[in-house]
């Protein structure tokens, strides 16, 4: 079975009220990394705000499904 790819989901407010998900790629060579930190480059985010953190986040968890299926992020 492929490996299962480092993705993190997260939830940025940009300006007040507005919500924005973010998906992001472990990165293994990163120059900045080191044994206590973990790096992520960014993998795809939502074009529109959300009015809600947790409809970000929500919508952040369906395009981790849209994109990766019912197996999850395997590469």
């Amino acid at each position: 079975m492929p490996h299962l790819r480092n993705i993190a989901l997260t939830v940025h407010e940009l300006e007040d009220g507005e919500f924005y998900w973010v998906l992001m790629e472990g990165a293994d060579n990163a120059e900045n990394a080191t044994a206590d930190s973990l790096s992520y480059l960014p993998l795809e985010a939502a074009a529109d705000p959300h009015t809600t953190y947790s409809n970000a986040l929500v919508a952040g968890v369906a395009a981790i499904r849209r994109m990766f299926g019912p197996d999850g992020p395997r590469g």
